[in-house]
């Protein structure tokens, strides 16, 4: 049975140890992370998280990776069953579940899926669809963990310097996350999102084709832009 849906950012200075001297600006962003995958894991175990990547791919419990490609070698794991060994191109997203899971109960497990940046909507309002229908047929709760991020072009110190259209498309945005606005977020363009740098668009996609409606609850635990990226922590209850 699907339980609950919590929604997190991806910037890897969410992990202490790539961090450094930035660690206090990201400390309320990583309390909030954390705080909302522990109640995740207090609604369910088992976990599928939804990312955004270059390219559609999906990762079992089974995977390891390391954040070694971000500037330091720390190790997450989607499940405890999961190899030493690890998967050094698991995307940044599956690293974040992995490392969010650490905040959950010990037997948490985690299989991850990652939607092409360029995935269409329609499709990904069919993912979201097929995944519902297969976590409400599993006898045991099932949560989601969506990882996406806002638009990356707020500042002029932004990752993608500053677009004059994107605080008000972050507004937006913002506003269909605090309130459940499952026909707003279905109906982001494509080719809009990408021009403006909203590249979780497509993991919103897909959650807005999971509920499929507005959902019963939702609770913002984290909004903001220290570093001139939108990021956005909450949960959904279906």
């Amino acid at each position: 049975m699907f339980t609950a849906a919590a929604l997190v950012s991806s910037p890897p200075l969410l992990i202490p140890e790539l961090a450094g001297g930035a660690a206090a600006e990201t400390a309320g962003l990583r309390v909030a992370s954390t705080d909302v995958a522990a109640r995740l894991g207090e609604l369910s175990t088992r976990w599928t998280a939804i990312g955004v990547g270059r390219t559609e791919c999906e990762f079992p419990a089974t995977t390891s990776g390391s954040f070694r490609g971000y500037g330091a070698d720390v190790r997450v794991a989607l499940s405890d069953e999961a190899p030493e060994a690890f998967d050094p191109d698991l995307p940044l997203a599956a690293l974040i579940a992995g490392w969010l899971r650490a905040a959950a109960p010990a037997e948490t497990v985690v299989d991850a899926i990652i939607v092409a940046e360029d995935t269409s909507p329609v499709y990904c309002a069919e993912l979201g669809v097929r995944l519902r229908e297969r976590l409400d047929a599993e006898p045991l709760n099932h949560g989601v963990l969506v990882v996406a991020d806002g638009a990356r072009t707020l500042t002029a110190k932004a990752p993608g310097a500053f677009d004059e259209r994107a605080p008000e498309a972050q507004g937006e945005l913002d506003r269909a996350l605090d309130s459940g606005d499952t026909e707003y977020l279905a109906e982001l363009d494509p080719v809009a999102c990408l021009d403006i740098g909203i590249e979780g668009r497509a993991a919103w996609q897909v959650l807005a084709g999971l509920f499929g409606r507005r959902p019963r609850a939702t609770q913002t635990y984290y909004q903001g832009a220290p570093y001139g990226v939108g990021y956005h922590v909450g949960m959904w209850l279906p």
